[in-house]
């Protein structure tokens, strides 16, 4: 997901400054109480290995310009899972720098619209995982259905928020409703296959239980609330 130089532009850009500064603030509030509860080391450790998994995905798995952005395997709900929502917010804010920094600098201006639309629904599913799975449920012993729910959520806010984006930058236009609709219905096709590989990634992890005593993982994925 990258929205495309030109969206939105000149002093309405201006907005994503502080859509951006809201979700990073809100990020450095679950920095500061996961670093309370498990510690900065470890808290570093899984921010950087969710950093360098955000960059591959962005720059190593397939992906392709669609409409007003681009059609990603981000994974936001396999990150969440399994290394917590801070470090998940950290590496999707530090993938996408470090990308923009040395491989995409035409994406840079773009960046507060960018991790906004990422992070804002990563902690929608943050809240929604609250809810939808019992506390005494380890994030290994989740179904199907409680998957998809975080996938489809997850997804839903990223084309949510591109449409956004969309819109404000060049409003009601027909031509841009379409590039909207065409992203869209690509990106939600991602709905299909991103439960799939949580369900793969947590069962490989249940699998491996020398990470179940390890800090380097989401307290959560192997024991409850």
């Amino acid at each position: 997901m990258h929205i495309e130089p030109g969206v939105v532009e000149g002093a309405k850009i201006v907005l994503s400054y502080a859509t951006a500064a809201a979700a990073l603030g809100y990020a450095a509030k679950q920095v500061w109480e996961t670093a309370r509860c498990d510690g900065w080391l470890p808290l570093a450790v899984r921010s950087v290995i969710a950093t360098l998994l955000v960059f591959s995905f962005f720059e190593v798995l397939p992906h392709r310009p669609v409409g007003v952005s681009e059609v990603h395997l981000i994974m936001g709900s396999t990150l969440l899972l399994t290394l917590g929502a801070a470090p998940a917010a950290l590496g999707l804010a530090g993938g996408l720098l470090v990308q923009g920094l040395f491989f995409a600098p035409s994406d840079l201006p773009q960046y507060g619209m960018n991790v906004t639309t990422l992070l804002v629904p990563l902690f929608a599913i943050h809240a929604l995982a609250q809810r939808i799975i019992p506390s005494q449920t380890r994030y290994v012993d989740i179904g199907y259905t409680q998957a998809l729910k975080l996938s489809t959520a997850y997804q839903g806010g990223i084309v949510a928020w591109v449409a956004f984006w969309a819109l404000y930058g060049h409003g009601l236009a027909g031509d841009n409703l379409v590039e909207i609709a065409r992203f869209g219905a690509a990106y939600m096709a991602v709905v299909l296959l991103e439960p799939v590989v949580d369900l793969a990634v947590l069962a490989l992890a249940k699998q491996w239980h020398r990470l179940s005593s390890s800090r380097w993982v989401e307290p959560r994925l192997y024991r409850g609330a």
